[in-house]
């Protein structure tokens, strides 16, 4: 099944997402001081999501400079808090993303090709952006992991988009 592709300029609606470090849930979609990186990844079993996080994590100082991220997946929270213990990750790293949740994303969902791979069906990676007001600036999605945005690129992008207040491109 094809997901209905998210709307830029649109609300990306209110979504809460458990934290690994415990606590309140992580919620986006409301109205905030601060824009919001939102990055899905596969999950554990993924060793490009864990590559393209790390990358992530070196340069998280830089993004967080500019917004918040938030980072999350289908992961169970044992499969989740293990990556985090083993990378070292200091973004906020949530979990138990449902699939309500991936395909409201407009995210593609995946079956495990095996038990070795994972148990339950998981989102293929998304990147968004969003706005402070809660609607979406950028909208990434992939239905496989090796395609995602260099991290590089999207941050100065995001850096001038926010600096001058740049419209939501792609609406027509």
């Amino acid at each position: 099944m094809t997901p209905s592709k998210p709307n830029p300029g649109a609300p990306i609606g209110v979504f809460n997402f458990p934290n690994v470090e415990g606590g309140e849930p992580i919620t986006i979609g409301e109205s905030t001081d601060r824009w919001t990186l939102l990055i899905v990844y596969r999950g554990k079993h993924c060793p490009r999501c864990k590559k393209y996080l790390n990358k992530l994590n070196d340069a998280l100082n830089s993004w967080t400079d500019v917004m918040d991220v938030v980072v999350v997946s289908a992961d169970t929270k044992e499969k989740a808090l293990a990556d985090k213990e083993e990378f070292g990750w200091n973004f906020n790293l949530c979990y138990g993303l449902a699939e309500s949740q991936i395909r409201s994303l407009g995210l593609y969902v995946s079956e495990p090709l095996s038990d070795a791979e994972t148990t339950g069906l998981f989102a293929e990676p998304g990147t968004f952006a969003i706005r402070s007001d809660g609607s979406l600036m950028l909208v990434d999605i992939s239905n496989g992991p090796a395609a995602r945005p260099d991290l590089e690129e999207l941050l100065d992008g995001m850096k001038f988009n926010i600096d001058n207040d740049r419209p939501v491109r792609g609406t027509a």
